[in-house]
Parts: structure tokens; sequence; C-alpha cells
């Protein structure tokens, strides 16, 4: 019997990179507001375009998890502002004008 990796090392990596596209989120939100938001654009797609030209099953499916999860921060930037506001997370003490609608 073969066994085939391949699928349980994309999870994995998945799963970690879910997991640091989190506090980067937070810490993005926290520094300079949502303002940055085409960043996670600009690297989504960058992303999304690499993993299209990639061979390797293995870097495509990582490129595709990087330029999904990119894509999914721009609008998780904008939640994020909206859990700073309901006092869920820490609010930047310089930016609290941002915050006043």
């Amino acid at each position: 019997m073969e066994l085939h990796f391949t699928g349980l090392i994309i999870a994995a990596l998945t799963f970690i990179i879910i997991g640091l596209f989190h506090p980067l989120v937070i810490k993005v939100e926290y520094y300079w507001g949502v303002k940055p938001w085409w960043l996670f654009l600009v690297a989504g797609i960058g992303f999304i375009i690499t993993a299209l030209f990639l061979r390797d099953i293995l870097l495509s499916s990582i490129f595709g998890v990087l330029g999904a999860s990119s894509l999914w921060s721009i609008g998780e930037i904008k939640e994020q502002r909206e859990r700073v506001k309901k006092g869920w997370f820490p609010m930047n003490p310089k930016r609290t004008k941002e915050y006043e609608d």
C-alpha cells in the first residue's frame, strides 16, 4: 500500500496560513485601520495568478490558499473595525477619531 501525504500537507499548511492571517488582520487594523485593504487585494490577485502558472500541485495549492486568504482578509479587516467599535478588541488610542461615525 502506498501512502500519499500531499493532501495532509496542504491541509496542515492551509490551517497554518489561516491561523497566521487572523492576527495579521488584527494588527493591520490596529496600526493602520482599513486603509491598506488594497494591499490584500493586490497580494491575493498576485498569489492566485502565480498559482495558475505553478506546475507543482503542492506549491500551486499553497499559493491558491494564500490568495484566497488575502482576498478574504479584505472583508475581515472591515469586520475587525466593527469588532473594535463594539469593544471586542482594543482600539488604537492614536486613531480614536477613525471609529467615530
